[in-house]
């Protein structure tokens, strides 16, 4: 991990600060006690103190962070804040474009020789926010897994049992918001890569509708690659989504803005909505432990005064379609590269490579109808229901390192994110929530699907559900050698 300088110098106040939400955070910038410069260097401390244990980030720049922190001080001393996350620690993703910043895309071949010139769209409007931009958090190579590893920088840990993954794409960032390691994190999803990692480590990540954040530059993975925010609690994250959302025209996919206040939206329940409760997506395997932690979430919302009812979206051939999306998306990635430098790629990153090969214009286009179609069938299924709830995933977090549990029914990791990818497809919102925790100790998440473009309700439902079962937090990783039975 390469530091602009050697040390942190940490703040004399209490390390919580690190652990504070955005509103008690800039409750106390206002009122002057504490500064974004000591919440910055609470957070820059934690960094220091556990980074080498779970390897959340591959780039820090202290110096860079504590000039920002001190430019939003002087705003905030002169009641002049840019924004409601003015002087709030966050991070971005290494698959993303920080202006003066090399992000390496967890790769030994993509590794970039120059700093970036230019900011993704979600970073110029967090700059334009006043945030402090803490650093660069893990990623898999070009983010094709649901696992964070790589050739480039190694092996990232899940802060509830170290010796397992926190799942991916964006594992840095949720192991980074689980320890308090900045307040705000970019994620980015093109099949789960925010909800996977959230639900391994217990903290809340949203996938926005398709178009809602603009992506720019544009992802490999195209119409299915999605930006959102990860966090520790869903009003932190409203936050985040009401900067994120702002419009940038670089992004031609970009929806509408739509002036919507989410914040403000976490505070209404659930009260009327009709829930539809999948348990398992159309008879897909759950383990008992993950199986048992949905079912006691869909009585929360009954008792919240929603209407839940045992149904089923039909997502099937969702799996046929994403490998060919993906596969395309993978060789379109790489075409350039020479022999040499497919050899140093992560296997199976290259074997997908290897398969894509195989994947002709004629079927690629008859999953594009099939996508078409399952779209249809989601839009049909909402006008029904407001909502739907699933498993994020129908497993806990396994042995870090590897792509799939030891010994397991699956064959990679799309085969155990089938509850995610599907609302890749149908480009609707859809956040992962933490609901509670295995007999082993290992955290559960419970997904929360919205209709196309209904954000709002989403993250208000998800808000609702937190107030009753308020996630668990983090201050020190865990240490554990081996998985508990």
């Amino acid at each position: 991990m390469r530091f602009a300088q050697e040390t942190v110098v940490d703040t004399n106040k209490n390390n919580s600060l690190a652990d504070l939400s955005v509103d008690a955070l800039t409750k106390g910038f206002a009122s002057g006690q504490f500064s974004p410069v000591e919440a910055t260097q609470a957070c820059l401390s934690r960094i220091e103190r556990f980074n080498d244990e779970v390897n959340a980030f591959c780039l820090v720049d202290v110096e860079g962070a504590l000039k920002s922190a001190k430019d939003s001080e002087k705003r905030w001393q002169r009641n002049e804040p840019l924004s409601a996350i003015d002087g709030v620690p966050t991070t971005s993703k290494d698959t993303t474009s920080v202006k003066g910043w090399i992000s390496t895309a967890g790769s030994a071949v993509f590794d970039m020789k120059q700093p970036a010139s230019e900011d993704s769209s979600f970073v110029s409007r967090l700059k334009e926010a006043g945030v402090v931009l803490l650093g660069l958090t893990t990623s898999p190579e070009i983010g094709w897994k649901g696992v964070t590893d790589s050739p480039r920088h190694g092996i990232t840990r899940n802060p509830w049992n170290t010796s397992t993954t926190p799942g991916g794409s964006s594992g840095g960032a949720v192991v980074a918001a689980a320890l308090g390691m900045g307040c705000l994190h970019i994620g980015t999803d093109a099949g789960g890569s925010i909800r996977i990692p959230a639900a391994f480590t217990g903290v809340f990540g949203h996938k926005p509708s398709f178009g809602r954040v603009p992506n720019y530059p544009p992802s490999a993975f195209s119409t299915l690659s999605h930006a959102g925010p990860i966090a520790r609690t869903v009003k932190d994250a409203a936050h985040m989504m009401n900067v994120l959302s702002l419009p940038d025209s670089r992004d031609w996919y970009t929806l509408p803005y739509n002036h919507e206040d989410y914040a403000a939206g976490c505070l209404g329940g659930v009260k009327g909505l009709k829930i539809a409760y999948s348990p398992n997506l159309g008879g897909k395997h759950v383990d008992e432990d993950v199986a048992l932690r949905i079912r006691e979430a869909a009585s929360i919302f009954e008792s919240l005064g929603a209407t839940v009812e045992e149904k089923d979206l039909d997502v099937s051939k969702s799996d046929e379609i994403i490998k060919a999306f993906w596969h395309s998306s993978v060789a379109w990635r790489l075409r350039n590269l020479n022999e040499e430098q497919l050899q140093m790629l992560d296997p199976g990153l290259l074997q997908v490579f290897i398969e894509a090969k195989e994947t002709s214009l004629l079927d690629y286009q008859n999953e594009a109808q099939n996508r078409i179609e399952l779209g249809a069938r989601a839009n049909a299924f909402h006008q029904e229901y407001d909502l739907l709830i699933t498993p994020t995933l129908p497993i806990p977090a396994f042995t870090a390192g590897l792509n799939v549990p030891e010994n397991s029914r699956y064959q990679s990791w799309v085969d155990w994110a089938e509850f995610c990818y599907p609302f890749n497809l149908t480009r609707q919102p859809a956040c992962s929530i933490p609901c509670g925790f295995t007999n082993s100790g290992l955290p559960v998440g419970l997904q929360i699907v919205g209709r196309q473009f209904d954000d709002m309700s989403v993250l208000r439902a998800a808000a609702a559900f937190e107030r009753v079962l308020p996630a668990t937090l983090l201050t020190n990783p865990v240490k554990t050698k081996t998985l508990k039975e």
